[in-house]
């Protein structure tokens, strides 16, 4: 399934506004005071985080092959 350059770079641009809003979200949950009773909701932002960090790659990788063709 092969998508056109504007179509990955509007995923790029969506993907990287969610990636904003859970760091944002990160800090939040870090900076509670108890914050041991937010470690299951940490520990699934960093992996959300972590697996859409790989996107945003994948995607410019992708986009930049494109962009050379």
């Amino acid at each position: 399934m092969k998508k056109d350059l504007k179509d990955l770079i509007e995923a790029k641009r969506q993907i990287d506004s969610i990636l904003h809003k859970l760091r944002e979200t990160l800090k939040t949950l870090h900076a509670k005071e108890q914050k041991d009773r937010y470690k299951s909701q940490i520990t699934l932002a960093e992996r959300r985080i972590q697996a859409l960090e790989i996107a945003v790659q994948l995607l410019e990788d992708e986009i930049l092959k494109q962009h050379d063709c």
